[in-house]
């Protein structure tokens, strides 16, 4: 009898862990990547989802690597959005220039915020345009 509790305890333990893993996530939903110019550097954005109990969430995130260095990519924006993608594009201006234009997805009532963003790193300016109200805003210094 013991014996039989043991193994409905143990096999609860085993199915709470396996859903939890499934649903801890992030899935990616989307991901670009958009070489410098002059080769040296490359931009990637990525959507990712989380899903599961309590911690459904949608993110999206622009990050810069140098080609020829072993440094690890950098995260230079970071949005938060409704669903499992947003309108995003990038576009070197020149080779020490990033522009990022975003804004929200076609469904109704997706609403997109700019939640982190770096405006300068190694020599790299990183502008920024919202879609979603047609203004520009441009923080390279």
């Amino acid at each position: 009898m013991a014996s039989n509790i043991c193994y409905k305890a143990i096999s609860l333990v085993i199915l709470g862990a396996c859903l939890l893993a499934v649903g801890c996530g992030p899935a990616t939903t989307w991901k670009e990547e958009v070489r410098s110019p002059d080769g040296l550097w490359l931009a990637t954005a990525r959507s990712q989802q989380w899903s599961g109990p309590g911690n459904a969430y949608d993110a999206e995130t622009v990050d810069l690597k140098w080609i020829k260095g072993s440094q690890p990519r950098t995260e230079i924006l970071g949005f938060s959005h409704q669903y499992a993608t947003m309108n995003l594009k990038m576009k070197w201006l020149t080779p020490t220039h990033l522009e990022v234009m975003y804004g929200p997805s076609a469904r109704p009532g997706d609403q997109v915020s700019l939640d982190f963003q770096v405006i300068k790193i190694a020599g790299i300016d990183i502008s920024v345009r919202d879609l979603s109200s047609q203004a520009t805003d441009t923080y390279s210094k």
